[in-house]
């Protein structure tokens, strides 16, 4: 497998895993994956990735501002994935 398809492998992968049991918190994930993760850098890649071990309750939070991340990765994503959805 050469390196585009292991890239686009693990994309469909991400892709999948923002993929959650709760819509509201789909909505906002899943567009952000499509037209965002690729251009982050792999220091916030990878915090969303861990930011997707997280309970679905825990991330609507912090996305809703109810609860601030304590990993500041996070709350970078945070900011970018709520300003993203601002542009849809």
């Amino acid at each position: 497998m050469n390196s585009s398809s292991t890239e686009t492998s693990h994309l469909k992968h991400i892709y999948w895993r923002s993929r959650r049991g709760m819509l509201e918190l789909e909505l906002k994930l899943v567009p952000f994956v499509r037209d965002c993760y690729s251009d982050l850098d792999e220091t916030l890649q990878a915090a969303y990735e861990q930011m997707l071990e997280e309970e679905d309750w825990q991330i609507f939070d912090w996305l809703q501002g109810k609860l601030e991340p304590q990993d500041p990765n996070t709350q970078i994503l945070i900011r970018k994935i709520s300003a993203h959805q601002g542009r849809l």
